[in-house]
């Protein structure tokens, strides 16, 4: 308690000889300068609010100049007076405060810079604020509210306060855009396979999409069994298998091809994930592997596939009941600490949103697909979440899955940029095998050949591309998908 008592009078002490950071020079000046031009305003009105202004008078002075604007009408000291009534300013009555601002105003030259300086000093008193928040809860936290919730917590405050802490956005020149376009028409010349986004390994989806596209969110659906996860487990780590950095000159590193993987795991264990892309990448059956059951040459592949991925920047995440504010405080932490590419989640009925047990699920799950769309927008990375298909593709002769068994899910569909559905054929036909030495038993045992080792990534929506179907191989045994060999393909169904 004593301890507790000395801090406090050290806080006050160290209060009374600090005060929030602010600059009433530049506030008068900037209110000053929209009094006697309101032109000035449009080159603050993108970044400044009154909420910046840390002198409560200018606060309410600058609000009521942006509505009269707003308006049409215009704000000067008279049409001012009539807003804000006969009170004073630190002495002064306020119509006379509003003729010495205008009176002392020089020019709207600077009248950015003065808004820029207001602005960035309100972002400090909002660090400030944000820390001192900090301190308090963790003083005072009762017992059911973990470090980790308060970390959480401030992380997305951080970031809030970050992500509005931006005066360079409105319009740009066409110019600057053609710029950005052909420098990302260079970078997609020099990666692997000429994609303008990151590549799967995968040539014939690669092809269909031009690569995994910054920003988007791809949804990869399917009915269990069918290989969901294993298609994203084997994307991801051929992206990170792939991946190549090369220093900047400011001593960043900036990914040339391939990428850095973060992938949240919330159905299997790390050491699930890990096993299964041992298995694939050795050709050894996962269930050897966790068995032991494995001869020497066997034992030598899987070693020399370890050895190989001990560098793989592939970094897993196997919380299990993990919120949608929860994963975006995790990302957001990946990639400030170790850089991210590319973002997967297996799957997103795993995740819980913000709302109480008991509420509609549906609402939930928007919340989900919503937040996991701006995530792969923030953070400028693909994103890839999984999601079960309901039942009622079970009940169609022809099973494989379409948009519309995603329409009970929320606004899947609606907020995807991509929707792949993995199917296959093999796993329906085995199920449905008739009397052995029956004609029907020749006419299944013939697509059974047929379908045996093959899967299908149907692509129900692209924003950017087409739509259609790729086939791919896969092998069960070591849950891989491979490009099929050129004889082996099935032609495409385009759509719009």
């Amino acid at each position: 308690m004593a301890s507790n008592a000395l801090i406090a009078r050290l806080e006050k002490s160290v209060a009374e000889f600090r005060s929030a950071p602010s600059n009433n020079d530049a506030e008068t000046a900037l209110l000053g300068a929209l009094l006697v031009n309101n032109d000035a305003f449009y080159r603050v009105a993108d970044f400044l609010e009154a909420q910046h202004f840390h002198n409560e008078h200018h606060r309410r002075i600058f609000e009521t100049i942006v509505a009269l604007i707003k308006a049409g009408k215009v704000a000067t000291p008279i049409t001012l007076k009539t807003h804000l009534g006969e009170g004073d300013v630190g002495g002064i009555p306020m119509y006379q405060y509003l003729i010495r601002l205008a009176g002392e105003a020089t020019t709207i030259i600077n009248a950015e810079d003065y808004g820029r300086t207001i602005y960035d000093l309100a972002i400090r008193r909002n660090l400030i604020k944000i820390g001192e928040e900090m301190v308090n809860v963790a003083y005072d936290a009762p017992m059911e509210t973990t470090p980790r919730d308060q970390i959480e917590v401030a992380e997305k405050k951080l970031y809030e306060l970050a992500e509005s802490g931006r005066y360079d956005g409105g319009f740009q020149t066409f110019n600057t855009a053609l710029t950005a376009a052909l420098d990302m028409a260079a970078k997609a010349y020099e990666r692997d396979g000429q994609l303008s986004g990151v590549a799967t390994g995968l040539h014939d989806l690669d092809r269909m999409m031009g690569g995994l596209q910054p920003s988007d969110l791809i949804i990869i659906a399917g009915r269990p069994a069918m290989g969901k996860t294993s298609l994203v487990t084997n994307i991801a780590f051929n992206v990170a298998k792939a991946y190549r950095g090369e220093k900047r000159p400011d001593g960043s590193t900036e990914t040339v091809n391939g990428g850095i993987v973060g992938f949240f795991s919330c159905e299997m264990s790390a050491e699930q994930l890990a096993t299964r892309i041992i298995a694939e990448q050795s050709g050894i059956p996962s269930y050897k592997i966790r068995r032991g059951d494995i001869r020497e040459d066997e034992f030598h592949k899987v070693s020399d596939a370890v050895r190989e991925m001990q560098t793989v920047p592939f970094y897993i995440d196997q919380t299990g009941g993990l919120s949608i504010a929860g994963l975006t405080a995790r990302a957001r932490r990946l990639k400030r600490q170790r850089g991210l590419d590319l973002l997967v989640v297996d799957y997103l009925q795993l995740l819980s949103g913000s709302s109480k047990k008991g509420e509609n699920r549906v609402q939930e799950l928007t919340e989900i697909t919503t937040g996991l769309k701006a995530l792969a927008k923030e953070l400028s990375v693909p994103l890839i979440a999984l999601s079960q298909l309901s039942r009622q593709v079970e009940s169609r002769d022809d099973k494989r899955p379409q948009l519309s068994d995603l329409r009970e899910s929320g606004s899947i569909e609606q907020d995807a940029d991509v929707v792949m559905f993995v199917y296959r054929e093999e796993y329906y036909l085995k199920n449905k095998e008739p009397k052995p030495g029956t004609e029907e038993h020749f006419k299944w045992q013939t697509e059974m050949d047929q379908a045996h080792g093959k899967a299908e990534v149907i692509i129900g929506k692209q924003r950017h591309g087409p739509t259609g179907t790729v086939q791919l191989a896969f092998q069960a045994d070591v849950t891989r998908f491979t490009n099929l060999a050129d004889e082996d393909k099935m032609p495409e169904r385009m759509g719009d």
